[in-house]
């Protein structure tokens, strides 16, 4: 019996449950010359698919109702009629949510679980590690002895850019929800010091206290108050490097907030958005660093994994209220 979820309904405000609908299929799948069967092993569920689900222009085309939804996927080869690839191969990619499906091959890389878990090459060794890290080098620019500011710090991304810039010479502070995360972050990852936003009356002068010397780089993963905040500490030539805006993803009404540019006028700074696609061409280079790292034991990384493939839009919801401790993934 092979499994598929399908986007039912375009979510209005925070995604529920009814706005996923499972399908059973019985039928046999037969893979023709070229390509291959594959077993669905783990489910990577990101942020950013929120947005995929809405009819809105952006950088990705948005979900087809009544079609499955896709995100990086490990899975294993049940059978091959691909020179590519082998029975009992594992790859990841972008996939539909389906416990099996056929796959020609194209985007597929195969993976090891001899040289790391089978679910990191969706974290540290996937695209939430190549986002950490492209992003901080290619925008941030750190040098050593600066401060880099980390909201979201104890999610996938976050986690990971804030070890970054420890391995660089940074002084790092992270922003985080529960007191168990900052905990987390300052004893398992290292950072200086993190601000918990659930018991901070004050997010403004918390930054300024935590970052005496000023933001030299700011990785924004949050938007909303808690970033309007973070200008107010900014340095001259401070680089703000925006990754995502979890916090406003599931606003019906128009955000609001500090007009940032007297800010960027005033300290020379520079504020700019990006996808992990933007720098393909450096993919190669990136994962071989992390992979050093990671191999070093200079890089860590935690993971909040479900079970049950029945269980992947509930854990995609649960990123919303902050329910993740690193990377979400669903093991099927």
């Amino acid at each position: 019996m092979n499994h598929t979820i399908l986007l039912k309904n375009r979510p209005q405000g925070t995604p529920q449950l009814s706005d996923f609908e499972f399908q059973k299929d019985d039928k046999a799948l037969n893979i023709a010359e070229g390509e291959l069967l594959l077993e669905a092993k783990y489910i990577s569920v990101d942020p950013y698919l929120r947005g995929r689900m809405s009819d809105a222009k952006s950088y990705v085309p948005p979900f087809n109702l009544n079609e499955p939804i896709a995100s990086g996927v490990v899975a294993q080869v049940k059978a091959s009629k691909n020179k590519n690839f082998s029975e009992g191969d594992f790859v990841s990619g972008l996939l539909a949510w389906k416990t099996e499906q056929i796959s020609n091959g194209e985007g597929l890389n195969k993976v090891s679980p001899d040289l790391a878990p089978l679910s990191a090459y969706l974290g540290v060794l996937g695209m939430t590690g190549l986002t950490a890290f492209l992003g901080l080098h290619e925008i941030g620019k750190p040098k050593a002895g600066e401060t880099l500011l980390v909201s979201g710090a104890a999610g996938a991304v976050g986690s990971v850019v804030g070890q970054i810039g420890k391995i660089l010479g940074l002084r790092v502070v992270g922003i985080a929800g529960t007191d168990e995360k900052v905990n987390l972050l300052k004893k398992d990852f290292g950072f200086d010091d993190v601000i918990n936003y659930n018991t901070t009356t004050d997010m403004l002068q918390a930054i300024k206290t935590t970052c005496p010397d000023g933001v030299d780089v700011y990785f924004d993963n949050v938007g909303g108050a808690i970033s309007d905040a973070a200008l107010f500490s900014i340095n001259r030539f401070a680089r703000i490097i925006i990754c995502g805006a979890i916090s406003v993803y599931n606003k019906t009404e128009t955000p609001t907030g500090v007009a940032v540019q007297p800010f960027l006028v005033k300290n020379s700074a520079l504020m700019q958005g990006f996808i992990v696609s933007n720098y393909a061409d450096k993919f190669p280079e990136a994962m071989k660093q992390l992979s050093e790292w990671l191999a070093k034991g200079q890089l860590k990384y935690t993971e909040t994994i479900v079970d049950g493939f029945e269980n992947t839009p509930q854990a995609f919801i649960d990123l919303f209220s902050g329910k993740n401790k690193g990377k979400m993934i669903v093991k099927i």
